[in-house]
């Protein structure tokens, strides 16, 4: 894995759920949701962030959900391959996608995240 020029290599790679999609992940022994309304199945890969990404992707995306799950996962303890790609042709940014499940082993953490009064979304301060 190759994080972007603008970050150094992470530690961690975050995920945004939906409350109720990590339920039934720790149910199901493994996430398997790319992102909002979409699967693993549907994407071929599961959306991911890094730490400095996250805030952007949730309020481009989430800014009508008043809680997510910040899924924190530690890359080296996956079991399919990191790729650094565009979120879409002509894009200059990167962002981690997982080419398979995220086995629940490989999420170290999780912060329950909460919209900010202002209505955005701003990053945690526990990260």
């Amino acid at each position: 894995m190759n994080p972007p020029d603008d970050v150094n290599p992470p530690d961690e790679i975050l995920h945004l759920a939906l409350p109720d999609d990590w339920t039934t992940a720790r149910a199901d022994g493994e996430y398997r949701i790319s992102t909002r309304g979409k699967t693993l199945d549907d994407e071929g890969f599961i959306h991911c962030s890094y730490p400095n990404q996250v805030e952007l992707v949730a309020n481009s995306f989430y800014s009508d959900l008043t809680e997510l799950v910040l899924l924190h996962i530690d890359p080296e303890l996956l079991d399919s391959e990191v790729r650094d790609e565009p979120p879409q042709p002509g894009s200059s940014k990167l962002f981690p996608h997982i080419y398979g499940p995220i086995p629940l082993k490989a999420v170290i953490a999780t912060t329950w995240w909460e919209r900010d009064d202002d209505g955005m979304w701003h990053r945690p301060h526990t990260m």
